[in-house]
């Protein structure tokens, strides 16, 4: 089966809330709809990516990448604050291509490091970790090369 990601538009908000389910409870004032209010902001803002994986122009995964600033890591951080897999879709596959494209957000935004709070899936921390992010403290995260820097890209 063929996944593709792309820059979720703001029709698209709603359909991702619902794939979210539980995993958004409980942010804001825990309502669904403050987080679709929220997300729907972050479709415009620069220091944010919402990415959304489709099947036959079918929603089957996003993710929510947020840019801050880091004195300490010396430049941007991109933490990615939200990943959701439908059920029924090869998980694999489809966080594959989400967390490349956010790795690759990120770094064409200038984000020396990428963090996300780890999954508490054992499965799913292993496709992390195949991506290269390890362990740090609370979070996981890994190095990134900038786009446009000289030398090879960290994978």
């Amino acid at each position: 089966m063929e996944y593709t990601v792309r820059a979720a538009r703001i029709t698209d908000i709603d359909r991702f809330v619902a794939l979210c389910g539980d995993q958004i409870g409980g942010r804001g004032s825990g309502t669904a709809l403050d987080a679709a209010d929220m997300l729907r902001q972050l479709v415009y803002l620069p220091h944010a990516s919402i990415l959304v994986a489709e099947r036959r122009r079918e929603i089957v995964g996003g993710a929510v990448l947020a840019i801050r600033p880091s004195v300490r890591s010396g430049g941007y951080v991109g933490t990615i604050d939200l990943l959701a897999i439908a059920p029924g879709v090869d998980a694999e596959a489809v966080t594959e291509i989400l967390l490349a494209e956010a790795l690759r957000s990120a770094a064409n935004k200038g984000c020396a490091s990428i963090e996300a709070a780890p999954p508490n899936d054992p499965t799913e921390r292993a496709r992390w970790e195949a991506r290269g992010f390890t362990e740090l403290g609370p979070h996981m995260g890994r190095m990134l090369a900038p786009a446009g820097a000289g030398g090879r890209r960290s994978r």
